[in-house]
């Protein structure tokens, strides 16, 4: 099977658990299904991207719910005043204002609902918007309120299993009866500590009980919330785990995934030993035209040129070890080519240099005394070294 062939196996074996457009997720039996492997930095951001992201709809009501309570301690007088103020306009303007003639007692009614609910509204906009960034950041992805027909009529097998047989299934039911312990729980502990003053209500006026009863009811909420927010925390944890879970690849996903992202292992290495074969007959050409072969004498074969008209240094034109420095050097004695022993010189440049860089200084030296050596044997003109 080609690696193309395997790519379309694994396309159709994998289709409708894996797909890199659409990536659906399951909420149950990873495990079962073989996805027992954690997903890929690719499949977490590519579900993001889609919107399927870990979060706690009670963390943010947490939030929601200690914010607009901290609204109501700093606003709440002022919102009743003007709750009050607004009775008084109306109930003293009753045989005034006709709502069927004149727009003037909607128009009136609306400018005090907004002057009383606004700081409220935009507290909690507020903290919704915190509440769901803390959570996810800053990602807006429209792929989740794009209609898919595909919801209309789900699987009503996987519906049943994760909305009955799951473990977030367990896990809601046991959250729900948790919640309605915990707040039934403080309702109960704070209006049996206050009740001897709920009962003494018959006895007080009307605002003396309602302030009385708007103590109880603010406590009431505000351990609420933070207990809310204790257990949205652990919740948090869950969901998390969760999405892990529902996003889990098997081996031959994580196989697929990297040949997509990566390229396939034997593509890639075909390329490079295609390109090793193209560097090796391109360095081979280059031997004829060199001045002199440094050798180790024979694990390593480092090619030399320097024309002093187009180069500042003697330049390394071909390198080798081991087979490859045999081959060098047979295709030099060819070719009429110095080949000059020397182990340390041999050694140096064939680590520190790459093929088409000049010598570096330190080696200047060294160079000069092997190609005047070269220049000599040759009978060329022992100037044209330096």
């Amino acid at each position: 099977m080609t690696a193309s062939d395997g790519f379309k196996q694994g396309f159709l074996d994998n289709y409708g658990i894996y797909d890199y457009n659409i990536i659906n997720l399951q909420w149950f039996a990873p495990e079962d299904e073989g996805r027992t492997e954690d997903p890929t930095e690719y499949k977490l951001r590519k579900a993001r991207e889609e919107g399927k992201v870990a979060k706690s709809a009670d963390l943010t009501s947490a939030i929601i719910l200690i914010f607009c309570i901290s609204a109501l301690a700093a606003f709440g007088s002022s919102m009743i005043e003007g709750l009050r103020a607004m009775m008084v306009y109306f109930f003293s303007n009753a045989t005034v204002l006709d709502p069927v003639a004149s727009p003037q007692a909607g128009i009136t009614a609306l400018t005090y609902f907004i002057r009383s609910a606004l700081p409220l509204a935009s507290i909690a906009f507020v903290a919704a918007f915190a509440g769901n960034v803390f959570q996810v950041g800053l990602k807006f992805s429209a792929k989740p309120i794009t209609p898919d027909p595909n919801k209309i009529m789900p699987k009503f097998g996987k519906w049943f299993q994760r909305s009955f047989m799951s473990a977030e299934a367990a896990f809601n039911l046991m959250k729900s009866i948790v919640k309605v312990l915990i707040i039934g729980g403080i309702s109960f502990v704070n209006i049996r500590m206050e009740f001897d003053r709920i009962v003494g209500f018959i006895s007080m006026n009307f605002l003396e009980a309602f302030s009385v009863l708007s103590g109880i009811a603010f406590r009431i909420m505000l351990e609420a919330a933070i207990a809310m927010l204790v257990f949205a925390v652990v919740d948090y944890r869950f969901q998390k785990k969760q999405h892990i879970d529902s996003l889990k690849m098997s081996k031959q996903e994580v196989k697929e995934e990297r040949k997509m992202t990566e390229g396939d292992p034997l593509i890639k290495s075909r390329l490079r030993e295609r390109m090793r074969d193209i560097m090796t007959r391109d360095m081979m050409r280059k031997i004829p035209d060199a001045d002199v072969v440094i050798t180790n004498p024979t694990h390593f074969a480092v090619v030399m040129q320097w024309d002093r008209k187009s180069m500042q240094a003697p330049m390394v034109t071909a390198k080798g070890q081991d087979n490859m420095a045999f081959r060098i050097r047979a295709i030099a004695e060819e070719n009429s080519v110095p080949i000059m022993e020397n182990k340390p010189l041999a050694r140096a440049l064939y680590a520190e240099v790459e093929i088409g860089d000049i010598i570096p200084e330190q080696y200047y030296q060294a160079m000069a005394v092997i190609l005047a050596e070269v220049y000599r044997l040759r009978g060329d003109n022992m100037e044209d070294v330096v």
